[in-house]
């Protein structure tokens, strides 16, 4: 058996397909409920569902935005809610072309037999869940394992688990019409250069591609949402164009072809240097069979949060700082960005979190 034909191939292969479109990228606005209530806690904002409600509300109702994006990948929460007005928020993602998808891990434990080393939950039930997921109107699904690298770190057991954690998951998402976004994020906290990021990335990433391969996973019908290959967060920076080099030479020796497209992470970068890294990939001359795309969560919402303060007279302000950062990252995905975009506040301030938890 070479790959997995079941009765969403088609499907999947559509879907995925469809959210690599040149052009267009996905907002992660899967934040749990601990994390957003960080979110919202920045800008003295309750942390309740109304006002996780109307945050996602306030996004997902942008005029214009939607143009600039293929999925939206949701908390289980936000699956299920409405708008002020009573339309599902499914619907409203639907009539803009803009295919919903879900988180469906239950975050990271430690590994035991690991200096503090993690491996993700939610393998239990997830068949079910997923399921319920594709009935509500989910077409794609993510899951996130988290690496770190330290003097001894990644170690061969933290890859493996992750890796094969990773391919059990997708394998259960397309048995259920769902297609896996396959997220191996190592964390860029350290002092470590740009050169032992980029061999990192490969070994996880060729481990990644191993394991899927050894579940039969339908290659066309996922997604892979890497971090991009950067110097650790205490180290010295490097130019976007250096990012690209490393990011396109690590992604050409480890993702094969059949990969649709690759809808990197922000880990923590500003809203802007996430936009400037992808735009010079997608500038970068070199063999690049997949699109490459975003899956940003904080690199598309910081300006709209600090816009909006939690206030309904700011609704207007924060969506034109939204759609700013959209328009400037679907531009970044034609490698067209010409780093002229309106920066609201806090579009050019680090988002690092040390250890970050989803």
């Amino acid at each position: 058996m070479a790959c997995f034909k079941g009765k969403y191939h088609d499907e999947l292969i559509a879907n995925a397909t469809y959210i690599g479109t040149p052009g267009k990228g996905i907002l992660a606005a899967d934040e749990s409920t601990g994390t957003i209530g960080k979110r919202l806690s920045s800008i003295n904002v309750e942390n309740v569902e109304g006002n996780r409600r109307a945050l996602r509300e306030l996004l997902f109702c942008t005029p214009g935005a939607l143009q600039y994006l293929s999925g939206v990948i949701l908390f289980e929460e936000t699956l299920y809610q409405k708008t002020a007005s009573g339309k599902p928020f499914v619907d409203v993602m639907k009539e803009g072309g803009v295919l919903p998808g879900i988180k469906v891990d239950k975050g990271t434990v430690v590994l035991p037999g690991t200096d503090g080393e993690t491996t993700t939950q939610g393998l239990d039930g997830l068949g079910e869940r997923c399921a319920k997921y594709y009935a509500a109107g989910a077409r794609f699904a993510k899951w996130r394992a988290v690496l770190k690298i330290g003097p001894n770190e990644p170690s061969e057991l933290a890859i493996h688990e992750n890796a094969y954690g990773l391919a059990r998951y997708a394998m259960i998402c397309q048995e259920n019409g769902l297609v896996p976004i396959v997220e191996p994020e190592i964390l860029v906290d350290g002092s470590h250069d740009i050169e032992k990021c980029a061999y990192v990335t490969e070994r996880v990433l060729a481990a990644c591609y191993k394991a899927l391969n050894d579940h039969h996973v339908l290659l066309e019908g996922t997604l892979l949402k890497p971090n991009m290959v950067t110097p650790g967060s205490d180290a010295k920076k490097v130019s976007p164009e250096v990012v690209a080099e490393y990011t396109v030479r690590t992604l050409q020796r480890t993702v094969p072809a059949a990969v649709p497209a690759i809808v990197f992470l922000s880990g923590g970068q500003s809203e802007e240097e996430a936009t400037l890294n992808l735009n010079a990939m997608n500038k970068f001359k070199g063999k690049k069979p997949w699109s490459l795309s975003f899956s940003f969560g904080r690199a598309l919402q910081q300006s709209t949060l600090k816009a909006w303060s939690g206030k309904e007279e700011n609704v207007g302000k924060a969506r034109a700082a939204f759609l700013v950062r959209c328009k400037a990252n679907s531009e970044a995905t034609l490698g067209t960005y010409k780093g002229d975009a309106k920066l609201g506040e806090g579009a050019a301030e680090s988002l690092h979190v040390k250890d970050y938890k989803y």
